[in-house]
């Protein structure tokens, strides 16, 4: 959190996350274009607000793009915000969802969220693919299906109803788990076509006993309300999977 907050009190890194507010996902030479400063002064702030999670980065072909974060977000809600300012938080963790169903015209649209656990992956892995842990910090869904390339799961509430259901498209523990996700429980997202998401899972060497864990959600493009719906929702799981590996106890009781 201490890393945050620092990363913060910068005006020119406050700067470059509003650049992201007001268009998400932009290469370095697009945010370089804006500010009076060499490209290796910008590169310095990217890495800073990136090493405290309030962005992220994704390689296309030979191009960086940068995204906003909202888990970060999400985590200074948790600690801080919604003591003062629920209004305000929530709009926040909501800044990319508004902002990505804009047209994009070189590239697909997807959403890319990151949080740092101090855990080994093969932990985040377990509680990733454990109905009990899923159960925990899932909004109560428990996963249940062989977590194998091909095979279809599903995602049941306490009553056994399901919530969501897909196929497993890759699986490569520790490391990585591809899936297509359509969510049931709304009306509105129940009839969308499948969207995608990816859990990367990747342990710093840098720093020891880390594992950044990173969840693309694309694919989209024909379930709008599947995107929006998990824009601010899956930041929420990442939190709760944070909390639980860290802590053994649920975000929310």
């Amino acid at each position: 959190m201490d890393d945050i907050f620092k990363a913060l009190a910068d005006p020119s890194r406050r700067m470059l996350l509003d650049l992201l507010y007001e268009k998400d996902g932009r290469t370095l030479n697009e945010l370089c274009a804006h500010l009076q400063m060499s490209r290796f002064g910008v590169m310095k702030h990217l890495r800073i607000l990136e090493e405290a999670g309030l962005l992220t980065t994704r390689k296309a072909g030979r191009e960086k793009y940068h995204y906003l974060n909202p888990a970060a977000i999400r985590r200074i809600h948790d600690r801080w915000v919604s003591k003062y300012a629920e209004p305000w938080a929530a709009g926040l963790s909501r800044l990319k969802q508004d902002l990505e169903r804009e047209t994009e015209m070189e590239r697909k649209p997807r959403h890319v969220q990151r949080i740092a656990i101090r855990t080994s992956p093969e932990q985040v892995w377990n509680a990733l693919t454990d109905p009990e842990k899923t159960s925990q910090y899932w909004y109560n869904g428990a996963l249940r299906g062989e977590v194998r390339a091909g095979a279809p799961y599903e995602i049941l509430n306490p009553k056994g109803k399901p919530q969501a259901r897909g196929e497993f498209l890759a699986v490569e523990p520790p490391r990585r788990l591809v899936m297509t996700w359509q969510l049931l429980e709304l009306a509105e997202t129940a009839e969308e076509k499948p969207s995608r998401l990816t859990w990367e899972i990747e342990e710093r060497v840098d720093f020891p006993g880390v594992t950044l864990v990173t969840v693309v959600h694309d694919e989209f493009e024909e379930a709008p309300n599947t995107a929006r719906v998990l824009e601010e929702g899956l930041s929420i799981v990442l939190s709760g999977m944070k909390t639980l590996i860290e802590t053994g106890r649920p975000l929310t009781s």
